[in-house]
């Protein structure tokens, strides 16, 4: 199944309980390939009480000492930020990422990545990205926590792996 093909990679996670909180996000939505990028904390209690019966995504999570080591063998990198920079990078919303994340997924592996809770990604990560997905929020207020983008974004892609989940989902996301 092609869902297989995609991963979640979270960059220097400072608060574990994120971390807990989008493997539970990720069981719910059928994905269960996760990456953490040196992660402050690790594992941790607070992670697992956070995961909520996710415990087997947090015990199979790939922790890696470099963002190119979480990317290894991606095709297909889309970056997740909260606010237009000023690059030379395309910018699409996240239904436009759930689109382009599954048919890319059908034959090659895709990384859907989530920065750092203060700062988001770096300009050299975003470097590495093909194409950055922002998810509009209140101009005045634009804070997202990262397991609630992790949430928004693996909703919005699952919708398109339709017929896949059928049995799980009940024809939800038709």
């Amino acid at each position: 199944m092609s869902i297989n093909n995609i991963r979640i990679v979270m960059i220097n996670t400072s608060h574990p309980g994120n971390i807990g909180a989008a493997a539970r996000v990720m069981k719910n939505m059928g994905l269960d390939r996760l990456y953490l990028v040196n992660p402050k904390e690790f594992p941790n209690y607070e992670a697992t009480a956070m995961a909520s019966g996710a415990d087997d995504l947090l015990s199979q999570a790939v922790v890696c000492d470099s963002f190119e080591e979480a990317l290894a063998g991606c095709r297909l990198v889309l970056g997740t930020t909260a606010r237009e920079r000023k690059i030379q990078h395309e910018f699409i919303d996240a239904r436009e990422a759930g689109v382009l994340s599954v048919s890319e997924a059908e034959q090659h592996e895709v990384a859907l990545v989530f920065g750092r809770e203060r700062t988001g990604l770096t300009n050299e990560e975003i470097g590495l990205c093909h194409k950055l997905i922002n998810v509009p929020t209140n101009p005045e207020y634009s804070s997202l926590n990262v397991a609630s983008a992790v949430q928004i974004i693996s909703y919005v892609m699952c919708q398109h792996f339709s017929g896949q989940f059928s049995k799980y989902f009940f024809g939800c996301f038709k």
